[in-house]
């Protein structure tokens, strides 16, 4: 199908989707680039209308694409020039305005970087110190630690600091090859590759990297000829001293259904986690990508945003641009108050978690069975959990003591205070302990 009247149908589609002043704000001087292999790359004016479309349209405008061609498998967002009529009738393409943030900037498809992923940009605070100082230790001394193995929840800067690990090497080392690519299109790769008969192709390409960088591996779940390839290849490049990066939302002992000798080699370098960032450090974020945007930001509303705004680095991100937007649009400063209402209508509704939610998730945690956390059992292996759990119900929700310790096999609230301060100055010793602790609250 004509590309042109592919997006056109998406349009039309969507115009009965989206408010009128939604649709000719953010979907006026879109079109669609090209679409190479089942990627649909989506031209935007701006870096507020990528960010918007890919965080509040992505999966419709995914969805209504596929509908009209199934070949497409997802979208790309590129700031691009705008197209214009010509005199003679024919398409041309309008200059990008040099004020707009980060024009011109494009996803390299030999090598999938971003090039406004770089370590200027990227702000190091307590909660990605370790992070970001194993990243250095990489661009200095290739192999440092090898493979380098991010972990944390979405949105809180991995794919940033790999991207600017890998854009760094290419920018400072001219011959060493560098390719970052996502698990799902490791997969989607693999399996392309084997059905038409070229998995030659496919291994002579990941080999050829000096650098290879694979996000979200937690995806590669119960994929066993992937993990399989995978394997072979991790040894290829280990073996040739070839730097490899990866990422995933949880540490590699709690990876669901992966093979353990790949686990191992996962194992074999330097294992780091990246935990959701404090108050100051993420007001730091919110300074500098404000500054990138030619934003000015007050302390006073990017502590609002800071400590009202939950969720994760990216989230925050979305909100800063959903607020320089209204301030462009109204053409002056948002007043402090309508941040407020706007970040209280704008944040996500919390979820409802139980008693029954914590037990099942710091039971999957440290494999053992819910009904021992009831238990009055004192077995060691159960004791700590049991811990844990009173004290996340707890801090994070606010479950009282007496309801604690009733639902938790009918314990005195005293008990509760106990495990709770147990926990407290455990914390204080054991840094791995935190770390358990955000794992859970992600599974929860």
């Amino acid at each position: 199908m004509e590309i042109k009247k592919l997006w056109d149908g998406v349009l039309a589609q969507m115009e009965i989707e989206v408010s009128r002043a939604n649709f000719s704000t953010w979907f006026k001087d879109t079109y669609i680039n090209k679409i190479d292999g089942g990627i649909v790359y989506l031209a935007v004016p701006n870096t507020f209308a990528k960010e918007w479309l890919s965080q509040r349209y992505h999966k419709k405008i995914l969805e209504i694409l596929r509908t009209e061609d199934e070949n497409i498998r997802s979208v790309e967002y590129i700031i691009a020039a705008q197209k214009k009529k010509k005199e003679d009738g024919e398409e041309g393409e309008s200059s990008i305005s040099k004020d707009l943030p980060l024009s011109g900037l494009f996803i390299n498809p030999e090598d999938n970087l971003n090039p406004r992923y770089t370590f200027e940009n990227f702000v190091v605070g307590q909660f990605n110190e370790l992070a970001h100082a194993a990243a250095q230790a990489i661009i200095k001394k290739p192999v440092a630690y090898n493979p380098l193995f991010y972990y944390g929840n979405t949105g809180l800067g991995k794919t940033h600091l790999m991207q600017a690990i890998g854009n760094h090497i290419k920018n400072h080392n001219k011959d060493r090859r560098v390719f970052y690519v996502t698990s799902e299109k490791f997969t989607t790769d693999y399996i392309t590759s084997l059905q038409a008969g070229k998995i030659n192709n496919f291994k002579d390409k990941y080999r050829k990297y000096d650098v290879l960088i694979i996000d979200d591996i937690q995806f590669l779940s119960n994929k066993e000829k992937t993990q399989e390839e995978l394997f072979h290849l991790f040894n290829h490049l280990y073996d040739n001293n070839k730097q490899i990066i990866f990422s995933s939302d949880v540490h590699v002992n709690y990876l669901p259904n992966i093979e353990d000798r790949l686990k191992s080699r996962f194992m074999a370098g330097m294992i780091i986690d990246i935990s959701p960032a404090d108050t100051e450090s993420r007001m730091a974020i919110l300074k500098t990508k404000a500054r990138i945007n030619n934003f000015s930001l007050s302390n006073e509303i990017a502590m609002c945003l800071a400590t009202s705004v939950g969720g994760s680095i990216r989230e925050l991100e979305g909100i800063l641009n959903t607020v320089i937007c209204q301030s462009q649009l109204k053409g002056r400063d948002l007043t402090l108050n309508e941040v407020k209402q706007f970040t209280k209508n704008s944040g996500k509704p919390h979820k409802n978690v139980s008693v029954k939610d914590v037990v099942r998730a710091v039971s999957a945690f440290y494999n053992i069975e819910e009904e021992a956390i009831y238990n009055k059992t004192r077995r060691q292996e159960v004791v700590k959990p049991r811990q844990l759990t009173m004290y996340i119900l707890r801090e994070f929700y606010n479950i009282s003591l007496p309801s604690i310790g009733q639902k938790l096999g009918g314990r005195d609230h005293t008990t509760v205070i106990h495990s709770c301060e147990k926990i407290k100055n455990e914390l204080k010793i054991n840094t791995e302990l935190q770390s358990e602790i955000n794992q859970i609250k992600a599974m929860i």
